[in-house]
């Protein structure tokens, strides 16, 4: 269901904004459920098995959140006062609160990576092998797509790489694969192919798939028992929870092979916006950055005018696509940014001391 009344609001700030359609609610009020703390909901039990089977993992945990499967399965794999190295934009880092540290005791260690992409080649000499005198890296983190980096997808030879490096350092892989499905839309790499090359792995729903509510934590099955007690001492122990993994469910019979039409969508918006004379990083899924100083203001002009975007940065404006705005919806979007960017850069210019541009 795409969104693509023209007198609409054009709502690019995430693909989280979009809402459940009557199929998807159909299947969400017909959910067959049980309590999933006792591990009797059935419906629940069905996803975690499906997306199991489909990422080449023997066991999987549904959890409310994507923050809390990265936190959950991080914590699996690290311990207090042991090292994680991830990527410096890494979502874990960025957007969670701290959480590795507030929650796991985890200290973390960031390599500045080109697109946010990592390589076994930057980790070599970052990764330490510990003695009682330094701490040693436990494992490392990769993102899947890099969010702040624009939607980057890490190849899979890439993560191949990395899984080689730190399989001889003794080292587990966790990737926070909460855009996935637009890394397989992207690049046709299958769903077991990059399963193959983490210990865990943390997909969301709720993103490129639209579902309302929800990730799962895949990951080793005598992992398991563990993670449902993090689940629950985080606050995620859910009950007849079957009604939200009914979405989920859905979400993987009906959207997944849809994910390359958002792609299509952020072309559309990068070309609008570069024809304009923007300066936009060319889009590698879903995701558009636009290079644009005075971007606070930018996305509060935008709103008036019915087009919400972020700013991640004071120079940087970033828009996502999703299944709820189709093509129509983005070409507006480009009309209102174009003609709002290009009037704030010029007004920028009038006030600005004398070379400042």
């Amino acid at each position: 269901m795409t969104q693509d009344d023209p007198q609409a609001v054009v709502d690019l700030r995430s693909d989280t904004v979009t809402r459940p359609g009557p199929g998807m609610r159909a299947a969400m009020a017909g959910a067959e459920v049980g309590d999933d703390l006792f591990g009797e909901d059935p419906t629940v039990r069905a996803l975690e098995e499906r997306l199991a089977g489909l990422f080449g993992f023997p066991a999987a945990l549904f959890v409310p959140s994507g923050v809390m499967a990265n936190q959950i399965g991080l914590q699996l794999l690290v311990g207090p006062g042991e090292e994680l190295v991830c990527e410096a934009e890494a979502h874990v880092l960025a957007h969670e609160e701290a959480s590795p540290a507030r929650y796991g005791g985890i200290q973390t260690r960031t390599v500045s990576a080109e697109r946010g992409v990592l390589t076994a080649a930057a980790l070599a000499g970052v990764v330490r092998r510990g003695n009682p005198y330094t701490l040693g890296t436990r494992a490392v983190e990769v993102e899947q797509t890099h969010t702040r980096a624009g939607g980057t997808v890490h190849p899979l030879e890439t993560l191949r790489g990395i899984r080689e490096l730190t399989a001889r350092a003794g080292l587990a892989v966790h990737m926070d694969g909460a855009r996935i499905w637009n890394a397989m839309a992207a690049t046709g790499t299958s769903a077991a192919a990059y399963g193959a090359t983490v210990d865990s792995l943390a997909v969301c729903l709720s993103k490129g798939l639209g579902a309302p509510v929800g990730s799962v934590l895949l990951l080793a099955a005598e992992h398991l028992p563990r993670a449902r007690r993090l689940r629950h001492g985080l606050g995620g122990g859910m009950r007849q929870s079957g009604i939200l993994a009914a979405a989920g469910l859905y979400a993987l019979d009906h959207h997944v092979e849809r994910v390359h039409e958002d792609h299509a969508h952020a072309g559309l918006l990068a070309r609008g916006l570069r024809d304009a004379g923007l300066a936009v990083r060319p889009p590698e899924t879903n995701i558009v950055l636009v290079e644009v100083p005075g971007a606070e203001a930018i996305t509060a002009r935008a709103a008036e005018e019915g087009v919400r975007v972020t700013a991640p940065g004071p120079d940087v404006v970033r828009l996502v696509t999703h299944l709820d705005v189709g093509g129509a919806a983005c070409r507006r979007a480009v009309e209102v940014l174009v003609d709002v960017m290009t009037e704030h850069v010029r007004e920028a210019r009038q006030v600005a001391p004398a070379g400042h541009w």
